[in-house]
């Protein structure tokens, strides 16, 4: 986990929107799975082996962490924030990459994207912001937590539109949340002011060593839109992929992220 010497000021996020777009963003994935014949659920994804059964069992798995969580005592203490959990996830891909197939082999992707859904409705709306999680990466607010479930929403709605060869939607308030924390991500990595990197109309940050921007045109200008930003800060795309399909601008010596970049994968 890189140093945390330069953390930007801790963005906040309305709660009623987050909530409202994980409840969105999760029906969209139920809808686009619910007509899937037995040959498109065992096509493939570009996540390694996995089928396209094995990323909607994750996907349940990743909000029936909600719930389960939920269901357990609450930690005593606060021991990790939002901005930890993108270079926290490497460190669990063996373990969430053997459960994953575990699960997927025991159960009906549907079955369990609906039993997820049913058991978050039940509990998310009572749960207070402020309520203590004992997840994965450590005890973390319910309010935090809910924005790293955009984060898995949100890119793995991407990975299986890529797989079934279609377009399914995606909630603006996830897309947002996930473009805001993946940019302030970039700032933790890469602390400095040397570059800025805009991903309009969602954020901006500055990023990089060098000479501090601080009026004017910045002379190091990263530009591009919130899904490839987000393809690119989880490896979906990478940097010379994206500037060779004129997905990303960049201007100035230093406006090169390609040693930065995946953030998370």
């Amino acid at each position: 986990m890189p140093p945390r010497t330069r953390k930007p000021r801790a963005r906040t996020y309305d709660s009623a929107k987050v909530r409202a777009a994980v409840t969105a963003q999760f029906r969209h994935v139920r809808d686009a799975a619910a007509d899937l014949t037995a040959e498109q659920l065992a096509w493939p994804t570009r996540l390694g082996d996995w089928t396209v059964r094995e990323l909607l069992a994750h996907i349940a798995t990743a909000m029936d962490t909600v719930s389960r969580t939920l269901e357990q005592p609450a930690p005593p203490v606060r021991d990790v924030a939002l901005l930890d959990y993108p270079f926290a996830t490497a460190a669990f891909a063996g373990t969430v990459d053997q459960g994953t197939r575990a699960i997927a082999a025991a159960g009906e992707p549907r079955e369990l994207l609906a039993r997820a859904a049913d058991r978050l409705a039940a509990l998310l709306p009572s749960a207070p912001d402020e309520r203590l999680l004992a997840a994965r990466m450590g005890a973390v607010r319910l309010d935090d937590f809910l924005v790293t479930r955009c984060v898995e929403l949100v890119v793995h709605t991407d990975d299986l539109a890529a797989a079934l060869g279609t377009e399914i939607p995606q909630d603006r308030q996830a897309v947002a949340a996930v473009t805001r924390l993946l940019a302030d991500a970039l700032a933790v990595k890469a602390p400095g002011g040397s570059v800025e990197v805009r991903v309009p109309p969602f954020a901006v940050v500055q990023c990089g060593e060098g000479p501090r921007h601080t009026r004017g045109t910045p002379p190091n200008v990263v530009e591009t839109d919130p899904m490839t930003w987000i393809r690119l800060a989880t490896g979906r795309t990478s940097w010379a992929e994206a500037l060779d399909m004129a997905k990303v601008s960049a201007g100035g010596e230093r406006a090169d992220l390609s040693d930065q970049l995946p953030l998370m994968s």
